[in-house]
């Protein structure tokens, strides 16, 4: 996959996910197998953050022949990989017991957040030694 498709991909990604926690009632998280939320301005917070790290990526993704500047690629990682990192480690120290549906799809955006990070950084070193 091309670098360049990599970041509209990890944008959607964002968009959705921020899209999702802004607009959806907090209930659909129960149903999904994940923990309740008790009060939805910590997922809506989560949410319009997200959305405009998917908008920042687009702006990279778009930047040149507009002279636009986005987030940057190594905001984008850092930024996955924290989530990433501190998701792994909720899942791994909570005494909270989730549904499997709830596990795997946590671990699974563990999975995600990690993976497209690896494969953003190895298409920019990529990209760099081409040039």
């Amino acid at each position: 996959m091309r670098h360049t498709n990599v970041l509209i991909v990890d944008a959607g990604i964002n968009l959705g996910l921020g899209a999702l926690l802004v607009i959806v009632s907090p209930d659909i998280f129960e149903k999904l197998g994940m923990p309740s939320v008790t009060q939805p301005f910590y997922a809506r917070i989560l949410g319009a953050v997200l959305f405009g790290i998917g908008l920042a990526l687009l702006l990279e993704r778009f930047r040149k022949p507009h002279g636009m500047v986005g987030l940057g690629l190594g905001g984008a990682v850092s930024i996955n990989l924290c989530g990433a990192i501190v998701l792994a480690a909720w899942l791994l120290s909570t005494n909270q017991r989730l549904p499997s549906r709830g596990g795997i799809l946590l671990w699974g955006l563990v999975v995600v957040l990690v993976t497209i990070s690896l494969v953003e950084l190895g298409g920019h070193y990529r990209k760099e030694k081409a040039d």
